[in-house]
């Protein structure tokens, strides 16, 4: 009988044993943490969703835009900046949580390069070579530094998306380049909301202004 009872007692307790490592398991997994959250990517939007209609105005001269340089954050990066600019105005911050689909400098050249091509041949720099060896005669071209790409907060609730730009262009020789001119487009607008979001569509719309001003600059100066 007491054999019995002490068989019983000692399965009860390696059942007993069991559970309570079962209960340590599950409670170990349930502080393991979980996988990281996909960051959301944004961009400018989709751009111009139907032909634009004939302009009535004579084309312009065909331009060579040259890769667009970003001299303010690195070439390769995708983050989305902001500055706390009631705080520490020189600290570039990346939201943790949203990223550009591509690095900005490819997107602003993208806008760009489309808003110049309604009125003109817009070519890169190896069709601009090609079309030097076919008729003899090379493009103006047009080279771009994005100097400042990032959402600027100037109170926790307020900010605007701060755009800045600098164009040169130069007429090709047979010695080199001849400056024709050069500019810095500073361009801000607000941000519907203190977030990436708002800090996406602002950036997108001080870009599309660069990009305007940019155009009637170029007639400006002849290009």
């Amino acid at each position: 009988m007491l054999d019995i009872q002490c068989t019983v007692s000692g399965r009860l307790a390696r059942r007993g044993a069991a559970l309570v490592c079962a209960a340590a398991v599950l409670a170990g997994c349930s502080a393991l943490p979980g996988p990281p959250t996909r960051a959301v990517q944004y961009d400018f939007g989709p751009g111009a969703m139907a032909t634009a209609p004939s302009d009535r105005r004579a084309p312009l001269a065909p331009l060579a835009l040259a890769d667009v340089e970003s001299t303010g954050m690195p070439e390769s990066s995708t983050s989305v900046l902001y500055r706390l600019a009631y705080s520490d105005a020189q600290q570039p911050r990346p939201y943790a949580a949203a990223r550009w689909s591509q690095p900005p400098a490819v997107l602003v050249q993208q806008r760009i390069r489309e808003h110049l091509g309604l009125r003109r041949a817009i070519l890169s720099t190896s069709d601009a070579a090609v079309q030097a060896r076919v008729a003899n005669k090379r493009p103006t071209v047009l080279r771009l530094e994005l100097e400042e790409f990032s959402q600027v907060f100037t109170s926790a609730a307020e900010s605007a998306g701060l755009v800045r730009l600098r164009a040169t262009v130069a007429e090709p020789t047979h010695l080199g380049e001849n400056l024709v001119g050069q500019r810095v487009f500073i361009v801000q607008r607000p941000a519907a909301t203190a977030d990436a979001a708002g800090g996406t569509r602002a950036l997108a719309d001080a870009t599309n202004q660069a990009a305007r001003e940019l155009d009637e600059w170029l007639e400006q100066v002849g290009r």
